[in-house]
This record gives structure tokens, sequence and C-alpha cells, in this order.
């Protein structure tokens, strides 16, 4: 049921917000390095890659650069319009064609790389290659100030694979096992809500029964006791 609704919401969204996406790919092409989509391999259902979608919002060699598929906060990869465009969380919408075309759902856990996907154990990988990789989702919800999480001290990919991703894999691990079409929907009015108020804590009120978070990420994540 979730695909024919993936399919409804998706086409809506790219009819309806053509008249924005048209100005920004305009902008894109006569500013930075010219270049509108940034194309990159994600591991989705069962395993099988797919090219995922983006406004381009990066210097084209980023991933060969620096910090590599892990974006930090500040990041001197990210291009002038690039900040405005990820922080908005407008650079994601491309991916409406991704949900379309099959490749992704409206929600679900968040499609990775090899290398960030391998930060995971091979349990939950096993458990995330079993649904279809999201917009958004219970993890993308809760880590949504990911980069602004990853400076100062915590700016390096040990504290990552460390610290993050294991609290990370669990709450997509969460969404996985409680997957239905309550928790569907209601994926997507927190999305709209935390992307209209960033500081809300609507998350934990909503989700029940969330994995609790590390010491070092509780204050970060505004988690509530």
């Amino acid at each position: 049921m979730d695909r024919f609704f993936d399919i409804l919401f998706s086409g809506i969204a790219l009819l309806v917000l053509l008249p924005l996406l048209l100005p920004i790919i305009l902008i894109l092409r006569f500013t930075g390095e010219g270049e509108i989509f940034f194309l990159q391999e994600r591991i989705g259902k069962g395993g099988k890659n797919f090219r995922l979608f983006k406004f381009a919002t990066m210097l084209k060699n980023s991933p060969n650069i620096g910090t590599g598929t892990v974006t930090m906060r500040d990041d001197p990869r990210v291009l002038p319009f690039g900040t405005f465009l990820r922080k908005t969380k407008i650079n994601e919408l491309p991916q409406l064609l991704n949900i379309f075309f099959g490749d992704m759902s409206v929600i679900g856990p968040r499609p990775l790389t090899t290398q960030t996907f391998g930060a995971y154990s091979e349990n939950t990988q096993s458990i995330l290659q079993q649904v279809r990789p999201g917009l958004s989702g219970v993890g993308s919800i809760i880590f949504r100030r990911e980069e602004e999480i990853m400076h100062g001290a915590t700016a390096s990919l040990e504290y990552y694979a460390k610290v993050i991703a294991p609290y990370k894999g669990a709450l997509e691990e969460w969404f996985v096992l409680n997957k239905s079409l309550y928790i569907y929907f209601v994926a997507i009015f927190v999305t709209t809500f935390t992307v209209l108020i960033p500081s809300c804590r609507i998350a934990w009120r909503v989700f029940k029964d969330l994995p609790e978070p590390p010491n070092e990420l509780k204050q970060a994540l505004n988690y509530i006791e």
C-alpha cells in the first residue's frame, strides 16, 4: 500500500514544486561549477545499488576530498548556494524522482553510500536492506542536525563510526521492525513539522519507545528524558 502512496505523493509533489525547482536549476546552472544534479551510487532494497539524485551543493570532486561522503558543519567543500539548499533540505527534492521510479520510498531508512553503510553492523545492514530507503524517516528526523553535530571535537570519521552510526542504525532498525502505514503518515507529518520548526522535539513524543541515545548525543538531539 505504501508504494501506491509513494507514486501518488511524489507525482503530485513534482508537479506542485515545479515552479520552485526550475529557478533553482537555472541558478545552479549559472553559478558554482555549473552542475545541476549530483548523482551518487547508494545502497537500496536487497543490497542493490541505485543512482540517487540531489541538487549539486558541493564541489564535484567532494567524495575524493577531505572526509569523503561524510559532511561536516561548515564543510569547505559546500558551494555558497549549496549552503542554503542544504539548510532548507531543498537539495533533497530531486529524490522525488527516485521515489516515483521505485528506487526509494517517501519514508524509510536513509540511502547511504558503501562507505557510510559499512559503519553499521552486519545485522543492522541486513535489516535495513529489507525495505526501500526513504527521502525521510525516523533516523533522518532525529539526526536532522547531523552536520552541526559533526563539528569541532566531534568532526571525525572515528566519531561518526563509534557514536553516530550505531545509534542511527538502531533508529533505522526501529523503523523497519515497526513499519506500518500509520508510522508512514506520522513520519511525513513530523518531517514537515521539523522542517518548519527545526528546534521542536515532537519526534520524541510521537514515536514511542525509540532507542535511548547515548549520553554523548542526548543534548545535541534534543532528547526528552
